[in-house]
């Protein structure tokens, strides 16, 4: 059996391929595919076999698919992606013989208001369209992304978001790949939409509550509206795109878009979910954990 996970150059496509020898998979029979394969070249020394796979060309695409018996789809995450990108892959993967397919994309991807539940929609109904036996793994928010309002409330003492009391049911990039390496590995999860999503759901307020008692000094949440969101990001110097998507995501949030109570993901991998405190407490050190990142956005 070999898998390829595509994305592997990235976190999550990372972290797909060490829970997979984690679970026992035989690092000859993983393939990792990139755009850029020159970025793999310490999987490469672990004996996975790399390859270039580009989803803006379709010859990187069928070469990596062949001899590969399941794939791992690690779509592409930011909100401006063309939806030709995604088709080119699932074209080349229902030409190919696969045995199974897994495809991460965003939590209720067929009826969220998330920036990027247009691009996975329209990827899940492509993927029916083909005869690939196929798993859709709908990642609710990574937890990690909420670093950013973190050391923002370490400068200021303050969080802002125009997402009023939604809550967010978010997972680390970690609980998510172990949940791509199960489904993966296991044909029952096939012809499945799983929603995953962490145990516990959290508000812009809980993540104020937990920077007070990381940073032992007060940490208030300031809810604003969207048009004040909109000024302040913009204040800031972000171009009108990036606006558009943050203040659309806060939207989506207060509209409840993110919360959940379902306990999927916790099923799939054996274990409780990481918490929300547990990823602050990890990440509270970390300037790299203190960009937004527009390509994880959901």
């Amino acid at each position: 059996m070999t898998i390829l996970v595509s994305g592997a150059s990235g976190h999550l496509g990372r972290l797909i391929l060490n829970s997979l020898i984690a679970r026992g998979v035989p690092t000859p029979e993983l393939v990792a595919g990139a755009r850029s394969p020159q970025r793999l070249d310490d999987l490469r020394t672990r004996g996975i076999r790399t390859v270039a796979f580009d989803y803006d060309d379709p010859t990187t695409l069928r070469a990596g698919l062949e001899g590969i018996d399941r794939f791992v789809l690690v779509s592409v995450s930011q909100p401006d992606t063309p939806v030709t990108q995604h088709d080119a892959v699932i074209a080349a993967a229902a030409a190919a013989d696969l045995q199974a397919l897994a495809y991460t994309s965003v939590y209720r991807a067929s009826e969220s208001a998330l920036p990027l539940a247009p691009i996975h929609a329209a990827a899940e109904r492509a993927i029916a369209a083909t005869s690939i036996p196929a798993v859709i793994l709908r990642n609710n928010s990574y937890t990690e992304l909420y670093l950013g309002p973190l050391m923002q409330a370490r400068q200021t003492g303050v969080i802002a978001a125009a997402a009023g009391n939604g809550r967010i049911a978010g997972a680390t990039r970690l609980d998510l790949a172990d949940a791509a390496a199960a489904a993966i590995l296991d044909d029952s999860y096939l012809g499945q939409v799983l929603e995953l999503s962490g145990d516990t759901a959290f508000s812009y307020a809980d993540i104020a509550a937990a920077a007070t008692e990381i940073f032992g000094r007060p940490v208030t949440y300031r809810a604003l509206t969207v048009e004040q969101l909109r000024e302040g990001l913009t204040a800031a110097g972000l171009d009108a795109h990036t606006v558009g998507v943050l203040t659309r995501l806060d939207a989506a949030i207060a509209a409840g878009d993110l919360d959940s109570t379902d306990r999927t993901l916790g099923r799939m991998i054996g274990r409780p979910t990481t918490t929300l405190h547990d990823v602050l407490r990890a990440g509270s050190d970390s300037p790299a954990g203190s960009a937004t990142n527009t390509k994880d956005i959901p």
